[in-house]
């Protein structure tokens, strides 16, 4: 029988004997660890861990029930666990306007198996990826939205996220700001890319605002969504030298590249469970 691949990650405040009680209970199961990450944070008197591990006898085996022994047996540690399926892709609903980018990058990478989720829809106020979309037998929905429709609209799309059953909303390139109450309860469950211009370059063409103020340095960042814009905890960044050769066109386009990777980056990490938050900040294994 093919050995059961489980993730384990947990937060709890630190102090001694954390871990070896953790390793004792996975270990008292039969548990065999493949990789294991912790980091203790001196600030937050926080400790951090993600555990991967497989148990070969997986006949009779349960999450929920490993779950509710985990929590049972070192409720006095304090700890907030959770086990996931590895071998269980990451059920996600992409969000985007009218640059497609990521969105054909995480298309792709999903079509070829690199990339644990499992899309079960494409979100837009704009039909111009529905073909792509549909195509890849995607479900498309086309969500237009003014100030009038907006909360209507907003309802609609986390309808859909609830009755997919996901755990993750991608926003690739959304260009829509999303109102608190829709981010309520999705909270680390929802990753946003933007150029790292922010707020430096805000609104309508940030590249050519760059080019104007001669930057030599272009980027982008993955981050969580809150309810404050662009102000959410980063999971990750990248940045590209540039000089006084580059035109608007051309830091656009490697904007694009670097907008694309880093949030694949963001999503493959977030998936495969290796972030945790840790206030307004992550920590990534």
């Amino acid at each position: 029988m093919k050995a059961k691949k489980i993730i384990l990650q947990f937060i709890c405040p630190d102090r001694p004997g954390v871990l070896a009680s953790v390793t004792q209970f996975l270990f008292n199961r039969g548990a065999f660890m493949t990789e294991a990450s912790s980091f203790s944070d001196h600030d937050t008197k926080k400790f951090f861990s993600r555990i991967a591990f497989e148990k070969e006898d997986s006949s009779d085996f349960n999450l929920d029930a490993l779950q509710e022994e985990f929590q049972k047996e070192l409720n006095k540690f304090k700890i907030e666990g959770h086990f996931y399926d590895a071998e269980k892709p990451c059920k996600t609903i992409i969000a985007v306007s009218k640059e497609g980018h990521c969105l054909n990058d995480l298309i792709h990478r999903w079509k070829i198996g690199s990339l644990p989720i499992d899309i079960q829809a494409v979100v837009s106020n704009h039909e111009i990826s529905k073909d792509l979309v549909e195509w890849n037998k995607i479900p498309f929905h086309y969500l237009p939205v003014t100030s009038d429709t907006k909360q209507n609209q907003e309802k609609m799309f986390k309808n859909i996220y609830l009755e997919t059953g996901s755990e993750l909303i991608i926003l690739a390139r959304y260009m829509q700001i999303l109102s608190s109450e829709f981010i309520k309860g999705i909270e680390g469950k929802c990753i946003n890319i933007h150029h790292s211009f922010l707020p430096g370059f805000k609104g309508a063409k940030p590249y050519h605002q760059a080019h104007e103020r001669g930057v030599k340095i272009i980027g982008a960042t993955a981050h969580y969504v809150t309810a404050e814009l662009d102000e959410g905890p980063i999971i990750g960044q990248d940045v590209l030298r540039v000089d006084h050769n580059a035109s608007p066109e051309s830091m656009q386009e490697n904007g694009y590249d670097i907008e694309s990777t880093v949030l694949l980056r963001a999503v493959r990490m977030h998936s495969e469970r290796r972030v945790l938050l840790n206030g307004l900040k992550t920590i990534v294994f």
